[in-house]
């Protein structure tokens, strides 16, 4: 399995807004931290306001942050929302499917079993799991810090 880059960068704007909890950051601001183009953050943004996890303003003193506490943003949910709209395999598709075995195939069921598995354990992270007590992540995202080093480099 490998995860979109959308869902990867959705992760990483929601880590970032944890981190600068008391502030509203600037997509540019998450852009250079994450080494992502801001234009791609845009999708991204919109859909995490859509999907109930960011709060957006636009304007000059516009940008995002977080619209409910990190221990409520539910890690499984934030995947789902950009992960449910692709079938796992072809044959999770009825409208692609063209597997000449799937109506005896064993597989999708273990597939599906292990998808369960996995939104399952994703389901027990939220957001403040991943950040609180991450002093590395901190160094990494905390606005505050003198110099901004980018996602690129390694966390300790």
């Amino acid at each position: 399995m490998r995860l979109t880059v959308k869902t990867n960068l959705a992760m990483r704007v929601l880590m970032f807004c944890a981190v600068n909890e008391a502030r509203t950051v600037r997509k540019s601001e998450v852009a250079e931290a994450c080494n992502a183009s801001a234009n791609h953050l845009g999708v991204i943004i919109n859909q995490l306001g859509h999907g109930g996890f960011l709060e957006t303003t636009r304007g000059r003193g516009g940008g995002i942050q977080l619209k409910l506490p990190a221990a409520d943003i539910n890690v499984g949910a934030v995947f789902r929302l950009f992960e449910s709209g692709l079938p796992f395999a072809e044959c999770f598709s009825a409208a692609e499917n063209t597997c000449p075995i799937a109506v005896t195939c064993r597989l999708k069921n273990a597939l599906v079993r292990a998808l369960d598995a996995f939104y399952r354990e994703l389901d027990e992270l939220t957001v403040a799991d991943l950040v609180v007590g991450n002093n590395g992540l901190y160094t990494l995202f905390d606005m505050n810090a003198m110099s901004l080093p980018t996602c690129t480099r390694a966390a300790g």
